[in-house]
Order: structure tokens, then sequence, then C-alpha cells
């Protein structure tokens, strides 16, 4: 089995070829002249041929060497262009960013930390894949993405992955402002199950946490529509066709101007922790932690008082 090509004979040998000389290859190299003679020997022998010949106190190529130091120049450029491009990844402004997130994540959460991180890395190149229930971590285990922004993963699933937690919420019911439980100012547990519930479809991860819940406290969900936007059972909810499920940082707007009402499932409180997951194996790069620290910051400011840092 043939040696690999050494990078240090093959720097000495277009050095010297570049030169055509012993010594005045050594000084560019900061190498002896016998250092130099003895790396070109070494290259010679591992591939079977003579690559130049001393005239006088120069050194020319053979032909060898000529066909070679078309070859080793190649070699060196593609050398350099892979060190480059690694140097480019570490350095600020450059690099790639992959990221999945749920629909809701994207809408919320996304924004003001992607405005802060193209401020400081200008020419990263950022890919969104948005998705709902397990697709971000599909992504994640698969190699498709970077960094996931969702929910706590149980533990068997999460077990391969970094979890950095973000904020808690608290899921609650939020009704139009004539709905009979607003008047009220709280919910009959007796009037759940015959109301209609506006919840994220079957496909998210939110819910199985609502239906288990339920399932919990004793009470059947039978009456209820799915639906995949978050805006769209905000509307519905806002006509009266029914009473939506989700977290009220999500309608902060409606719940400052009045739109909505916002109400305790019950007496426990449901709750689901956010964070950004990456996989075990891998070390961030530098523009993955400063994304994560910025998530961090983004949500710690959110000025809600349900959306509380975790610790």
């Amino acid at each position: 089995m043939k040696t690999t090509l050494d990078s240090r004979q093959l720097l000495a040998f277009a050095a010297l070829a570049r030169r055509g000389s012993f010594t005045l290859a050594a000084k560019d190299l900061f190498l002896t002249q016998s250092a130099v003679s003895h790396t070109i020997k070494a290259l010679e022998s591992d591939l079977g041929t003579r690559l130049l010949d001393r005239v006088g106190r120069r050194v020319v190529l053979t032909q060898a060497g000529e066909q070679f130091l078309r070859h080793t120049e190649k070699i060196l450029r593609e050398m350099e262009a892979a060190r480059a491009g690694l140097e480019s990844l570490t350095t600020w402004g450059h690099g790639r960013l992959r990221v999945g997130a749920s629909t809701t994540a994207c809408q919320y959460i996304l924004p003001a930390v992607l405005r802060e991180f193209r401020q400081s890395y200008p020419k990263c190149v950022i890919r969104i894949e948005s998705g709902d229930h397990g697709q971000p971590l599909e992504l994640l285990r698969g190699g498709h993405i970077d960094l996931a922004i969702v929910l706590e993963p149980p533990a068997p699933v999460g077990s391969e992955l970094v979890f950095v937690p973000l904020f808690q919420d608290e899921l609650r019911f939020l009704v139009a402002p004539l709905h009979p439980w607003a008047k009220l100012g709280r919910v009959p547990r007796e009037a759940i199950e015959s109301e209609t519930l506006v919840l994220d479809n079957k496909a998210s991860q939110t819910f199985p946490l609502v239906v288990e819940y339920f399932r919990e406290e004793k009470i059947s969900l039978s009456n209820y529509i799915e639906l995949g936007s978050v805006e769209a059972i905000k509307e519905l909810v806002k006509i009266g066709l029914g009473a939506g499920v989700f977290a009220s940082w999500i309608a902060r707007a409606e719940l400052e101007s009045g739109s909505l009402v916002s109400l305790p499932l019950g007496a426990r409180k449901l709750q689901r922790r956010w964070g950004v997951a990456h996989l075990k194996c891998r070390r961030l790069a530098l523009g993955e932690e400063t994304f994560v620290g910025l998530c961090q910051a983004a949500t710690a400011t959110h000025g809600l008082a349900e959306l509380r840092a975790v610790v």
C-alpha cells in the first residue's frame, strides 16, 4: 500500500521548484538546507522517481518533477481553500445556521432573534425549517438542521439531545369578551364538556398535552375544532365560535386590546417548557452559540408576567 503524500514534503518541493535553490527554499520555509534536502529525498523515495537535477548551483525539475509540480500546486491550493473555508466559519459574520422551529416559534420568537443575529452575522447563510410535532427533532437527528426551538421532549426521546431552557408558559382558556365565561370571570368545571374548544391540530405538540390534562381531570373532550394556525384559532374565538386553549403570550396584543380574555383551565396549571435543542454529540459553532444566547435574551425580556426564565 502506497503512503499518503506529506503536506510538508509538498511545501518543500513547491518552494524548491519556485526558487531553484536549496538555500533560498530553506530560507523561505525557515528550515535548514539539510532539512529541505532530506525532505526532498524522502519525497522522491515515496514516489519512486527523481523529481529534480542539480545543474551547477541551481536545481532544475525533471520531466517527472514538472508533472508532479502541477499536481502539487493544485493540492496546495485546495488545502489553502479548505483552511480558509474552515476559518470563515469562526470569523465574525460568516458561516451557516440551520434552525428548525414550530410555526408558533417562527411567528412569535424567531423574528426578534433573527433581527439581532443578522446584525452580528451579516454574511451568515440562514435557513429556517418550519414544522410541528416531532418534525424539528427528526430533522435535528438526521443532521438536516443545527438547532431546534421546541417544547421540551420527553426523557426517552430527548436522551440524545442537549436541551437549553428558554422559558415556561401556561396553557389557558382564551375567550371573547362577550363569552359567558368572560362575564362570569371563571370557568365552571361542569360547562367545559359542552363547550366547543378550538385547539391546535393533532400533529402539534400541544394537542396531546391538552387531551392528557383533561383526561386526568376526568373531563371528556368530544366537542372540539382542530386548526393548524394559532392566528386562525384566535379569529374563531374572537367571533364566539368556542374557547381557545393556548398560551397568553401568543395573544398579547388581543389581551391588551380587550378582544380576548384569558382564564385558567382549572385549579391545576398546565405548563410547558420551551427551549433550544441540539445534538449532544456535536459542539456548537460560534454562530450557533450566539443564536442560543439571543434566544435566551429575547424570551427573558418578553415582558409577559407568565413568561419567566427557567433556571
